[in-house]
């Protein structure tokens, strides 16, 4: 069976991301998970809406709100 995606587009359910690219870059979010179409993927704004993107926008965000405070 073929693999969910692309190597290095390997997220976890939990993980903070960022668009990288697109027309909402740098939006910041936390991977939801991937849709039925696996080249798309859901995540949680900060803003607490859950909306759909290419997984080929995401980037890993290791300091996605350094000084801030996730609630």
């Amino acid at each position: 069976m073929a693999s969910n995606g692309p190597a290095d587009t390997a997220f976890r359910e939990g993980e903070e991301v960022v668009l990288a690219k697109g027309s909402y870059q740098g939006t910041l979010g936390v991977f939801v998970g991937l849709k039925k179409d696996i080249n798309w993927a859901d995540i949680k704004e900060r803003n607490g809406s859950i909306r759909s993107h290419p997984v080929e926008w995401l980037a890993p965000s290791t300091a996605a709100i350094r000084g801030e405070q996730q609630q």
